[in-house]
Order: structure tokens, then sequence, then C-alpha cells
């Protein structure tokens, strides 16, 4: 099957359950698919590749419209563009182009996949992705992983972790979590703080248990609620707790979980301050997130790191990036706050 197929032929885009966008990607008007193929095929075949071309283009079309380029290309070039692009392309600048040519979905799903295979595991990765994403994302996450890679994502998940850590990731990949009702049940508030308190801070040791299944089942207006009535029975809040309670990838997975109930945008906006706060760059870190919430809520991202850390997304990635990295990086940002 040719690349193009594989990873062009999803159309679904999910942006989870009734969940606000903010993109900074946005459909191009006047949008010509021809015009931008026959473009794409000069810069690449042009002596040291136009990057600038290329980044241009492709950071400013959605996903739906880089799609078309892709098929535009194919029938003009005869040959596949994803496949052209990464013989054209290397290094920072070639990852972030080629995660642009895949969905939201496909993207997740590569970026576990990635994080799983091979020696060792990529536990900062999967925390990430799984602990961030609505219920939706991850029903379409599994369904594409297995479309990509003939596997089944739980079993995957299961086979590279273990222990508490792997009960949790489990739990949120099967999706159980409830939909968020308009009916705001204070009784089942006040029970499931009460819970949390019993289950951590209260008793000698943790119940886990009761934590993974309040954390992975709750609607997220239902968490924030608790999260806040648990205040009024413990003396430290959630995430002070989730600190004294438990340690390593299990403590990160359940701030992550709690970080993101009560502000995703912020979650993210901090994960890229830490990704910058040296003098050089996490790469990994700062790709993935930038391709992954360009289509979803960049925006939003980046005026809550404004907000938090009194300096721009824009200015920061100027500051820790050089060349076609941070030309691309800059262009996706869409813009200084």
């Amino acid at each position: 099957m040719a690349l193009v197929s594989e990873f062009l032929g999803q159309l679904t885009l999910s942006f989870g359950s009734g969940e606000s966008t903010y993109p900074t990607v946005l459909p191009y008007p006047d949008f010509d698919p021809d015009k931008d193929a026959a473009r794409i095929e000069t810069a690449i075949k042009t002596k040291g590749v136009d990057e600038q071309t290329i980044i241009d283009i492709l950071t400013k079309r959605t996903y739906e419209q880089r799609r078309e380029i892709a098929f535009a290309y194919e029938r003009r070039a005869k040959k596949d563009m994803i496949s052209a692009l990464k013989a054209a392309l290397s290094g920072s600048l070639e990852a972030v182009i080629l995660g642009l040519m895949k969905s939201t979905s496909q993207y997740d799903a590569s970026e576990i996949r990635g994080s799983i295979k091979g020696l060792g595991t990529d536990e900062e990765t999967l925390i990430e992705i799984l602990c961030s994403r609505s219920s939706t994302e991850l029903q379409e996450i599994k369904k594409v992983y297995r479309e990509l890679f003939k596997k089944d994502l739980e079993k995957d998940v299961s086979g590279d972790t273990s222990g508490d850590f792997a009960k949790l990731l489990l739990a949120l990949v099967e999706t159980k979590r409830d939909e968020p009702s308009s009916v705001v049940d204070y009784e089942k508030i006040d029970e499931d703080a009460r819970a949390l308190y019993d289950a951590g801070v209260k008793r000698k040791g943790t119940d886990v248990k009761t934590w993974i299944s309040i954390m992975s089942e709750r609607s997220v207006p239902h968490l924030q609620k608790v999260f806040e009535r648990y205040k009024s029975y413990s003396p430290y809040d959630m995430q002070e707790s989730i600190r004294k309670e438990v340690k390593g990838d299990l403590e990160k997975s359940f701030l992550t979980l709690v970080q993101c109930f009560e502000n995703k945008q912020l979650y993210f906006a901090n994960r890229l301050q830490d990704a910058m706060k040296n003098k050089g760059i996490k790469e990994k870190v700062v790709t993935r997130i930038m391709v992954s919430r360009c289509e979803v809520d960049l925006k939003k991202i980046r005026s809550e790191f404004k907000r938090q850390h009194g300096k721009s997304l824009y200015q920061t990635i100027a500051e820790h990036s050089k060349g076609d990295y941070q030309m691309v990086l800059l262009s996706l940002c869409g813009g200084d706050d």
C-alpha cells in the first residue's frame, strides 16, 4: 500500500466530546491543491531544496487540505508526496512536516507506537497522550492504531507497562468515562471527594484502585467539582495529595490527569515551558505538542503560556530554536501574543 494511502486514508478528525477548539492552523482561503502540489514539487526539485516554500504551504493548510495536496501531487508527479518529502528533508524539520501529513489521531497513534516498540518504553510520551486526550479522541486513536499497526492498543500498553501504572493507563484506554451531564449531582460529588480522601491521605498506604476508578470513569466537569469539594476534607489539594501518596510514573500520570481536568491548555503550556527552560530545547516534546495541538487548541495554549510565564510562546520558541526548525514552529504557532 502506498504511504499516501496508509497515512492519508482516514477521513475522520476527532477533537473530543463537545470540547471547544482553538486552532492556530485554519482552512486556507482560496485553496488550490493543484497549485500547492506544483509549488511543493518545484521546492523539492530545487537544488538544495526550498524548505521555506514547503513550510509556508504545509503549516498554513489544515490536515484535510494537506491530504488533497498529497493526492494532487501523486496525480501530477506520479509519486508519493510523503516519500518525496521524507527524501528531501531531514532532522527536526522532517519530523514536523511528516507529522503534519497525518491526522491528529494518526499522529497520536504513531507517537504511542514509537514510545512502546523496541527496547525500553518512553513513559513520558505515553503519559502525555493517554492522560490528556478525551474519551472520544482515545476511541479514535484506538481505531487508527489498529488500522495502522494491525495491533490492539490495549495489548501493547499492557505488554509494555506494569503495576498500578499499567492499570491506570488501561482504565483510560478502555474509555469508560461518563459523558458530561447538565444535572449537577452534589451528593455524588461529595461521595467521590470523600472516597478520594479516604483512599489516600486519610489512611496509611493508598487505595490506588479507588483513585483509578474515579479518575478514569467520571466526567471532567464532575471531577472539577470533586477536586474543589476534596479541599473541604483534606488539608492538601488533589495535586499535593498525589505527590504525597504515590511516586514515579503513577504520580506523573495522576498529576497529568488532574492538571488536564483543571486546565488542559495550561498543562500543555507548562510542558512547553519545561521543554524550553534551559539553554537547549527538548525537540521531541515541543514537536509533539505543536503538531498534535495546532488544529485543536494551540491558540489557547499560547494565551495560557503568556499568562503563566510572562513571555509569549512565539518569543520563547524564537529564543530556543534556530534554522528551518525555528521557522516551522513559529509558523505553526501562528503569531506573537
